[in-house]
């Protein structure tokens, strides 16, 4: 934004200080009661920031050590050092860049009682709700008809609800649980509505209950959950048996849309209005209206890209526009539940503030899952991303889209642009009531067939944009960059819950993915410093990036802990002496920033040893996951692959369950990222043999310029303990394959003796 913006924004980040300080007194309270929101900044601000400059000059110091000390064109190590040298420098930039994520951290906080007061229930605006599948098998129909229940079942007027379910697989199985689910819904949404029933989710609700009979409410659970049980059974056994009962299929028009030739990438489009907003019958057990449903399977053809999800999201939403067309949007992923069954109303109150509503393009939730571990030891839960750093970028006025648990104007998903824009969130449903359902169904599939997009602006300035496996990112920054806001808002009561990976290849088939997404954005037209350049602030662009470069980061990871232990093995220095000054910043930067991660960690209510596991888990993932995402970036870059995406399976076994549950790691499988994994442990297990070794030989255990490095393949060591454990000592399915053992021990041996002639 240049100089001259950002000090427009320090200006008024010291006005909203000072504004704070104000309500703190008691003053300025008739306009707090006229805001929907206020946005406070986090403490400690000073504080941080001088101890980021003391990090700084630390790292300053190590570079120029790392300068000064080159070693000489032919001794011996030189290569080892430079490599060593260019990481560190990689490390140093990235760590800068993770600073803009804590320079602005703020908090939103919406006044729902305000909101309730301005405005009753007839004049809310109507809310479209996106869930999307793709897989009936890895994305179980139960799982996806527990978050459409629970998104039915918000503490809103249902006739301003509209629920549509994106069916990328096409999947008659699926259609047939939304139907079961339609008709459970007219029990389960008024008992929900007596009860103030929370979480919104059937499964999750009745896995909380206790069975009791001594009340009217256990009663009423007890007849809800029978009910459930039998829904679900008979949606689990059309799983099984792969087909869909023949008495239902003959009673619903829908299922001719099926024929045996029907497959997950081969389909006609199918629209089917399950639940119709404008029939008076559509009400509950209590005669109240129920939510409209829609199920969409969009046509897809092998010869027609599809562009995943991204073009799912931008096919519900011209469907939508001419159903029920609300203003604003809430897109879920199909695992991602509604905990929180006043979200809708808190959301509101960002969007119809008078005052700063109409600048906010999206109002984007955490990703939280109820499945976390007590020390979650594939570190699934995120705290500190969520909350500190996306609150540190909305500190900036942006958010970053995140794909899902996410509320957007619909507007701003159009193409619209800020400047002149009107909010208009009165419009009317665009139902025309001259139509039967089946003349609209008809009428809406040729909004969502293949060639529909051919020559629009579908997947450029209009909807989600296309070409990135990480869509949701592009376009929030797209987004941004045309002159909107963003909000990130983080409850105490989380608004969305889903399922987090319970096996650690499917958590690091989920992050290459990421990173390999998040990568090939710094590649697009839509990197922060080309895209963004003028129109967003210098802090955004590099908050961005502190994801967008997880994927490259991996090298000098990899750099460090294939080098260091090498050097060991083989005497090679790469650091101070223990009497040396110079070691001093090299200590202070280590202690100081993993001293500071511990006690951010710990502030977010987690455990020591789930730290623990955060830093195992950080160095897994960058030098298995990330480094393939960045293979991958770079070898489509090349024009030597294309964009392709995998959908995390959703399903674990019992005795995958179990594992997770008692926090023991399952590996699994045959994978090459097991390999690489195994090769890195193994490799610095024998440097610090060797390393420990050679000192003891020499007898300068307390001068020894070895010291440093062997306490740092110690730590990596102790960091690699599940995997000796899986490599060495179990035995069970969740344990690393013997082939795998074998290729890592004879990995690690040609590396430790062909170094040498390498360095």
């Amino acid at each position: 934004m240049g100089e001259r913006g950002e000090r427009r924004e320090e200006r008024g980040e010291r006005r909203e200080e000072r504004g704070e300080r104000r309500e703190e007194r008691g003053e300025g309270m008739g306009e707090r009661e006229e805001r929907l929101f206020e946005t406070k900044v986090g403490r400690c601000r000073g504080v941080d920031r001088v101890f980021a400059s003391t990090v700084f000059g630390a790292m300053c110091l190590i570079w120029a050590y790392r300068v000064r000390n080159i070693p000489t064109v032919g001794s011996s190590g030189r290569l080892a050092w430079l490599s060593v040298m260019l990481s560190e420098f990689a490390f140093g930039l990235y760590w800068i860049i993770t600073q803009s994520v804590r320079w602005r951290i703020s908090f939103q906080i919406p006044f729902k009682h305000n909101l309730l007061q301005r405005y009753d229930e007839e004049n809310l605006p109507a809310v479209d709700i996106f869930v999307c599948t793709a897989d009936p098998i890895l994305e179980p129909p139960c799982m996806v008809i527990n978050t459409v229940l629970s998104a039915m079942a918000y503490n809103y007027p249902p006739n301003k609800l509209s629920v549509y379910l994106s069916d990328d697989g096409g999947s008659e199985l699926t259609f047939y649980a939304l139907l079961r689910a339609s008709i459970f819904s007219k029990h389960w949404l008024p008992f929900c509505r007596r009860f103030n029933v929370e979480p919104m989710s059937p499964e999750a609700f009745f896995a909380s209950q206790i069975n009791s009979t001594t009340t009217e409410y256990a009663q009423q659970c007890l007849f809800i959950k029978k009910l459930y049980e039998e829904m679900k059974s008979e949606i689990e056994s059309s799983v099984g048996k792969g087909k869909v009962p023949e008495n239902v299929r003959s009673e619903h028009r829908g299922f001719k849309e099926w024929n045996g030739k029907t497959t997950k990438q081969d389909h006609q489009a199918i629209v089917e209005m399950i639940m119709d907003g404008r029939d008076r019958n559509a009400i509950d057990e209590d005669g109240l209206q129920l939510p409209t449903l829609v199920y969409l399977a969009r046509e897809k053809r092998p010869n027609y890209p599809h562009h995943f999800k991204a073009g799912a999201i931008n096919a519900l939403i011209r469907v939508s526009s001419e159903i029920s067309n609300a203003p604003f949007i809430l897109n879920l992923d199909c695992d991602m539940y509604p905990n929180n069954a006043n979200t809708i109303q808190e959301t509101l109150c960002f969007f119809l503030d008078k005052t700063k509503g109409h600048d906010i393009a999206y109002v984007q939730f955490p990703q939280s899952f109820s499945n976390i571990t007590k020390n979650d030891h594939y570190a699934n839960s995120y705290l500190v991303i969520n909350k500190f750093e996306l609150a540190g970028i909305s500190g900036y006025g942006v958010s970053l889209f995140c794909g899902t648990g996410c509320f957007h104007r619909r507007e701003s998903l159009l193409g619209a642009y800020l400047r002149g824009y009107k909010a208009k969130w009165e419009i009317k449903p665009k139902i025309n009531d001259n139509r039967s359902i089946d003349e609209l169904n008809q009428a809406l599939k040729s909004l969502v067939t293949c060639t529909y997009e051919e020559g629009t602006q579908w997947g450029k300035e209009m909807g989600l944009v296309y070409g990135i496996s990480v869509e949701d990112i592009a376009t929030g920054l797209a987004i941004s960059c045309r002159g909107w806001k963003s909000i990130y808002y983080n409850p105490e009561r989380k608004a969305f819950l889903g399922i987090a990976p319970t096996t650690l290849d499917v958590a690091c088939l989920q992050h290459k993915r990421w990173s390999q997404g998040m990568f090939q954005v710094f590649f697009s037209k839509y990197c922060p410093f080309i895209y963004g350049h003028g129109k967003i602030n210098l802090g955004v662009q590099m908050g961005y990036c502190n994801y967008l470069f997880w994927a490259p980061m991996s090298l000098p990871t990899l750099c460090y802990v294939i080098v260091l232990p090498i050097c060991l093995l083989h005497g090679i220095p790469l650091f101070p002496q223990l009497s040396s000054i110079w070691l001093l910043p090299f200590a202070y930067a280590f202690l100081s920033t993993y001293g500071y991660s511990f006690c951010e960690y710990l502030s977010c209510g987690s455990t020591a040893k789930g730290w623990w596991n955060l830093q195992r888990i950080k160095l897994i993932h960058r030098t298995t996951s990330y480094f393939f995402g960045f293979i991958d970036t770079m070898t489509k870059q090349l024009g030597l692959s294309q964009t392709n995406f995998l959908i995390t399976d959703k399903v674990a076994t019992e005795d995958i369950q179990k594992r997770y549950e008692q926090e023991i790691f399952h590996f699994g499988g045959f994978s090459i990222m097991l390999t690489i994994l195994a090769t890195v442990a193994l490799l610095n297990l024998f440097g610090l043999i060797g390393g420990i070794k050679r000192t003891l030989m020499d007898l300068k255990f307390n001068s020894s310029h070895l010291m440093v490095q062997i306490s740092l393949s110690l730590l990596v060591v102790m960091i690699n303990l599940p995997v000796y454990e899986a490599l060495f000592i179990r035995s069970d399915k969740g344990s690393i394959p013997s082939s795998i053992m074998i290729k890592s021990i004879i990995l690690a041996s040609l590396a430790c003796c062909l170094a040498p002639f390498i360095y």
